[in-house]
């Protein structure tokens, strides 16, 4: 086998895995002929490893992220009961075989996983990173406490969106991403995904029982208020996107939602992560459900000045 299809293998066999880096997410987001992988075996038994997504551009070889894709996960086999310095160890030795093994590229752009606290075996290879932040609520068992641990604010979004809106399940991929089209022209921005690569992303994680799509639908003129897209692994459920229709947006309906996406995410996984936000308003809004705070890498390396780059773009 090939280092792609024992990356595959891998996929199929080990859980811990989320499920951006899993083989069948980048086939989906990528395209199967856009991304490799990167891997150290010791006797036929994965060290680390770790997926990376490409383009081209009038002949250059462009590392960058896919999308839809908040980050990608660098696997990681420690041996079992490992001090911390012998661990840390381990994370160079690995890392930098791994980094070495990265084809020739004129740009590299990759976010990691926040279990990445170790880029130093990056930065000895001459990349730079700047750190960003996502929300995660690490314990789903308990739900009351949960909903305790939310701002005043967001509990009375919840009950005051209860009294207006209801929430439903769809199957209208469509009408979800005009909602999400939506956010982004309100925030003056263009979206970062098209409709039929969502549609596509769809198709396989509804083969897989892996998503909800949510709407909050008005109670009296059945107008849609706001849509959330959830997805989630063995270990975690994420916010994936989510849209509202900008007159609405005092109603609560996405703060309702997204108590729902979480209530429903304790009866599947064990984790919520909102992915976080660099936009304060959204970062904000992500804090106030008492989620704690988890900064994680986006690693850069570039051959030529940004504004050269821009010819590849």
């Amino acid at each position: 086998m090939n280092l792609k299809e024992k990356y595959r293998q891998l996929c199929l066999q080990e859980s811990s895995i989320p499920i951006f880096s899993r083989d069948w997410w980048l086939d989906s987001v990528a395209g199967e002929a856009n991304w490799d992988v990167v891997m150290v075996e010791n006797s036929g038994e994965v060290l680390g490893c770790f997926p990376y997504t490409f383009r081209k551009k009038i002949g250059f070889r462009i590392i960058t992220m896919p999308r839809l894709t908040p980050w990608l996960y660098i696997y990681l086999n420690y041996p079992a009961e490992q001090k911390y310095t012998r661990r840390l160890a381990f994370q160079k030795k690995i890392l930098t075989q791994l980094i070495e093994q990265l084809p020739d590229a004129v740009s590299f752009h990759q976010k990691y996983h926040y279990s990445l606290t170790n880029w130093l075996p990056f930065y000895w290879k001459g990349f730079r990173q700047t750190t960003r932040y996502s929300y995660v609520i690490e314990d789903l068992s308990d739900p009351g406490k949960i909903f305790r641990d939310f701002r005043d604010n967001i509990r009375r979004e919840i009950r005051k969106a209860e009294k207006k809106v209801m929430v439903e399940e769809t199957e209208d991929v469509a009408l979800f991403f005009s909602l999400a089209t939506r956010t982004f022209q309100r925030q003056n921005k263009t979206i970062t995904f098209s409709q039929e690569l969502m549609e596509k992303l769809d198709q396989e994680l509804v083969r897989r029982d892996q998503r909800k799509i949510y709407l909050a639908r008005d109670k009296n003129n059945q107008t849609v208020h706001a849509g959330l897209y959830l997805i989630w692994d063995e270990n975690s459920a994420y916010y994936l996107a989510g849209g509202a229709d900008p007159a609405l947006r005092s109603s609560g309906a996405s703060s309702l939602l997204m108590w729902t996406a979480i209530q429903f995410a304790a009866t599947v996984t064990k984790k919520f992560d909102f992915e976080g936000s660099m936009i304060e308003p959204i970062e904000r809004f992500f804090r106030a459900f008492g989620a704690n705070q988890k900064p994680y890498f986006s690693i850069y390396k570039r051959k030529f000045p940004f504004s050269l780059l821009n010819l590849f773009s």
